[in-house]
């Protein structure tokens, strides 16, 4: 008799010992034909696995995480078999899940093209409609090395002499083809549906090492169901669409080139564009009081080496030596520059908490294949402070950075953020009875703050845990953007103190805090998330005043003046060209607002208001428009994703 637990805390009795799938069975007729694996005590099975007597048990389907990872899982051996299929002298080497679908490399001398990729996919079809089984093996390591060099796969065979000795050798076989692999798998190739998609190929390095052969890749994408599938689509689709590289070029914000890989040339509009964003940082800022300060671009790598940071980051910090063999190093962050400023003079238990902010232009050697337009760069500016207090002014000084920060979201036009709490790395610097304050200190401040998040195990900065602030924008992209770290660390190897009410010194908490994270990428978010049409207070040109004739032009001058009076950024179109022209230019130009005239609004010193994302204009008196529009930008809110959407 064997005896199994369920999730719901019931349990069951089987004669003999069950797989999952008579498990699944057990339970309902649906369950078992949505069931693809099972998970027992924790460990995903293939659903043929024998369940023991007292295990916990859980089916799992199509539609959970675990069964999701399962579908792009086998869909990966699909492909194999398909480009086995087809293109028989290809070796297959590795197949991996990855965010939203999975790849295989092959080796093989012809490049894929896309029409390979067609028949790839119509092949995988054909093996899906066969409903191949899928049967698990346990080979000897020498009988499986030998197997796979017979049929040409090397990559196969050094993968397994590779494997520790204690590993088990398990195949799995699907009709005619056998992969290498740890499994588990779906019952049969039919369970893996049609909805799935060969996306691109790309050329690979067996291992990752430049120095072995290129291989290639092609990637794929797998999901639940048809609908998801065309979700997934569309939002690939938008993203390109609202690609900020391309947004930029059209809206003449920013470019990039080589002889600068990885710093941004801004343009006049993104340079305004910029600024607009830290100057309303910077009152936010001032009102949540914040004093604001400068510190050098160029420092000595001893003040990195007492931080930590040179035996942390020194890979990706710019370095360079003086005449007399001084080492500097770029600053990649302005921590211990902040420290620096603390420790200047006497500090008492009645200055703190101080809260310190920069706009840290920083330095960081990225690869040059990571570089990403503004997502990915190695000169940036950074939205950075630090605020220094004492342990039991933690809580206070994480409810009101909160606080501030979704208030800031929200003007940006971000209502949607999960919160993560990162605990302490594998490599870190600081003792455990150090990391146990920090993180009992932070997970006290989070949750007297009554705020909601979930755990990012193993992900805290080296010297302390911290927060992350994700916002979800417009489709559904996630970014990771604000943190709030709490730091014992660099201020102990700093030498930072202050005298206590006792008339002693002690030890500050620093609470390392960003809300954007740099300005170059959240304005890259910003352009994606509203396609370029961005909340008139943030756009570069708020109003175009375009004219219908020439005779026109004065009255054109006149309210681009007053326009400009009433502190909007202003432009001029007096060209001689129809206005349906110079409206469809100005709408792809992702002006907010274009005011029209001609002989009817200089008569009736009024104006035609056009705005982006809407189909019709609207007649106003001068002043009336231009108030209105000022009152908007008064407002600093971001539009709603209902008309961004439209406006794109």
């Amino acid at each position: 008799m064997t005896t199994i637990s369920l999730p719901d805390g019931s349990s069951r009795e089987f004669d003999g010992a069950p797989d999952g799938m008579t498990v699944a069975a057990s339970i309902g007729k649906r369950l078992a034909k949505d069931a693809i694996a099972v998970r027992v005590d924790g460990a995903l099975k293939d659903l043929s696995a024998v369940v023991p007597d007292g295990a916990q048990v859980e089916i799992v389907t199509r539609d959970s995480a675990d069964g999701l990872e399962l579908l792009r899982h086998d869909a990966a051996h699909v492909l194999a078999e398909a480009v086995k299929e087809l293109y028989p002298e290809t070796q297959v080497t590795i197949g991996p899940v990855i965010e939203d679908g999975f790849y295989y490399d092959f080796a093989r001398e012809t490049a894929f093209t896309p029409d390979d990729l067609e028949l790839i996919e119509k092949r995988m079809l054909e093996i899906v409609a066969r409903d191949e089984t899928i049967v698990r093996e346990v080979w000897q390591r020498d009988e499986a090395i030998a197997f796979f060099n017979e049929q040409g796969e090397h990559y196969k065979a050094e993968i397994i002499a590779d494997l520790p000795a204690e590993e088990e050798i398990s195949l799995y076989r699907q009709g005619d083809f056998i992969d290498l692999c740890r499994g588990p798998h779906l019952p049969s190739t039919g369970r893996l549906g049609k909805a799935f998609q060969l996306m691109s190929v790309a050329g690979a390095y067996w291992r990752g090492d430049s120095r072995n052969a290129m291989l290639q890749r092609i990637y794929g994408t797998a999901w639940a169901n048809d609908k998801e599938l065309r979700k997934y689509l569309h939002r690939l689709a938008e993203a390109e669409r609202r690609d900020h590289r391309k947004l930029g070029r059209e809206m003449d914000l920013f470019h990039l080139q080589e002889e600068a890989a990885g710093s941004v040339f801004w343009h006049h509009h993104g340079w305004t564009l910029h600024r607009e964003c830290e100057a309303y940082m910077r009152g936010r800022l001032e009102q949540a009081g914040y004093i604001e300060v400068r510190t050098p671009q160029l420092v000595d790598r001893s003040l990195w080496e007492a931080s930590g940071h040179w035996e942390k980051f020194r890979e990706n910090m710019y370095v360079t030596q003086s005449d007399d063999e001084t080492v500097f190093a770029l600053k990649p962050m302005n921590c211990p520059c902040h420290v620096q400023l603390f420790r200047q003079g006497v500090k008492s238990y009645r200055d703190l908490p101080l809260r310190m902010a920069e706009f840290g232009s920083c330095h960081r050697h990225e690869p040059s294949g990571a570089l990403h337009g503004l997502m990915r760069v190695r000169a940036f500016t950074q939205d950075d402070a630090h605020i220094f207090c004492t342990e039991q002014q933690i809580d206070g000084e994480s409810k009101s950075f909160c606080d501030l920060l979704t208030s800031i979201y929200h003007d940006f036009g971000f209502d949607d953020i999960i919160v993560k709490f990162a605990d302490r790395p594998p490599t870190r610097a600081g003792v455990d009875e150090v990391w146990d304050r920090a993180e009992a200190a932070l997970m006290h401040a989070v949750e007297a703050a009554g705020i909601p998040y979930v755990m990012n195990p193993g992900e805290g900065a080296f010297y302390g845990p911290k927060l992350e602030f994700v916002l979800r924008d417009a489709i559904g992209r996630d970014w990771q953007c604000g943190t709030l770290q709490v730091d014992f660390v660099l201020p102990e190897r700093l030498d930072a103190s202050y005298i206590g009410e006792d008339g002693n010194k002690h030890r500050p908490v620093m609470l390392h805090r960003a809300i954007l994270g740099s300005f170059e990428r959240f304005i890259a978010i910003l352009i994606e998330n509203y396609a370029g049409h961005l909340p008139l207070w943030l756009a570069p040109v708020q109003v175009v005043v375009a004219t219908i004739v020439s005779d026109a032009d004065d009255y054109a001058r006149e309210v681009a003046a007053a326009a400009e009076a009433h502190g909007l950024r202003a432009e001029l179109d007096l060209r001689n060209e129809k206005i349906n022209y110079k409206v469809r230019e100005h709408m792809h130009r992702k002006i907010p607002a274009l005011l029209v005239v001609g002989p009817k609004e200089i008569d009736e010193r009024s104006v035609s208001v056009r705005r982006l994302g809407q189909k019709h204009q609207t007649a106003a008196s001068l002043e009336e428009a231009l108030a209105a529009l000022r009152d908007e930008v008064a407002r600093k809110v971001g539009v709603d994703a209902e008309n961004a959407e439209r406006a794109a």
